[in-house]
């Protein structure tokens, strides 16, 4: 990939530094779920850590391709594992997302992922991967960017900021306007990606949380489809069990005739209908430009005063 700053995922640290005494943070690149369309992805995001001092190390299947996937699936999860336990590497990033990550959790060991004590950041599909690692061994892993993030053209000055506060700051507060009632509660946060969280309900991946702040996000999802998930989870207890459930981006498909003017806002109206838990609305997390980073597993407090929310978490994984 010519002048890439890429390193094979195998490298350590290099003789020199072992001299100096300075270890340089360690990035390492993996895909668990869709292939990169786009190659030049990976070489940008290198480049960006890269300029920052960070070494950069890339796994096979970031460059793979099989059917709709980033190379096989034993590939695929061999490498997720090898990178998340991986004592040299600081933090792992997911690529991007797409789909595929349900086809590896059979295979993954979440207590030893849990106990390397890695840096493990995505969203999207790799929501089923932070979810099972809070189910399977109360591990925290991070709702955030994907390498495409990072580097780009269109990349977001706030993005970036919120990925390195969450992963360097052992407190964060995120501030955003709301419409939510005033409150003042504490909780597990735990969510992500809205689909992806009604796809491991019934089985062993999903978290068990009671008392929690719940955030959700989805894309390309019709009004009343992000309707019928959300009544999914609250049909089966898991929205009453929850403190707060706080809405992110949602960005959905166009609305059709026969909506007949049906839309987010509805939803929301219909959801706090029936509800008592208090929705909140407006957070900056999903698949929008500007998105804050996120803790799944991290304990948390959201404080909701004259439309005006502060969220906070602590004990969450930062660089050492």
């Amino acid at each position: 990939m010519g002048a890439s700053p890429l390193e094979p995922s195998e490298a350590g640290s290099s003789r020199s530094e072992e001299v100096s005494g300075i270890r340089p943070r360690r990035v390492g690149f993996v895909a668990p779920s869709g292939f990169l369309p786009d190659p030049g992805v990976a070489d940008r995001a290198a480049s960006f850590f890269a300029e920052r001092g960070w070494k950069v190390c890339a796994g096979e299947t970031v460059f793979a391709r099989e059917l709709r996937f980033a190379g096989s699936d034993e590939l695929r999860a061999v490498e997720l594992q090898r990178f998340a336990t991986d004592r040299r590497l600081d933090v792992v990033v997911a690529a991007r997302g797409g789909y595929g990550m349900s086809r590896l959790l059979e295979r993954l060991d979440f207590a030893a992922i849990r106990d390397a004590g890695r840096i493990l950041v995505g969203y999207s599909d790799f929501t089923a991967f932070g979810l099972a690692l809070l189910a399977r061994a109360g591990g925290v892993s991070f709702q955030g960017p994907s390498a495409a993030d990072f580097g780009s053209r269109g990349d977001s000055e706030f993005t970036i900021q919120s990925f390195f506060e969450a992963i360097e700051q052992p407190e964060v507060w995120i501030e955003f306007e709301t419409d939510g009632p005033d409150l003042d509660v504490r909780g597990r946060l735990w969510g992500g990606n809205l689909s992806m969280l009604c796809a491991v309900m019934g089985t062993p991946y999903l978290p068990r949380v009671q008392g929690g702040i719940l955030f959700l996000e989805d894309v390309n999802e019709a009004a009343y489809r992000i309707e019928r998930m959300l009544l999914q989870l609250l049909h089966a207890g898991i929205l009453q069990r929850q403190r707060a459930v706080v809405l992110g981006d949602f960005t959905p498909t166009p609305s059709m005739p026969n909506d007949n003017g049906f839309d987010l806002s509805v939803v929301v109206g219909h959801l706090r209908s029936v509800l008592a838990t208090p929705i909140v609305t407006g957070l900056p997390f999903g698949h929008g430009r500007r998105r804050v980073t996120l803790p799944i597993g991290a304990p948390g407090r959201l404080q909701l005063r004259a439309g005006q929310a502060r969220l906070h978490f602590h004990r969450h994984p930062v660089l050492t």
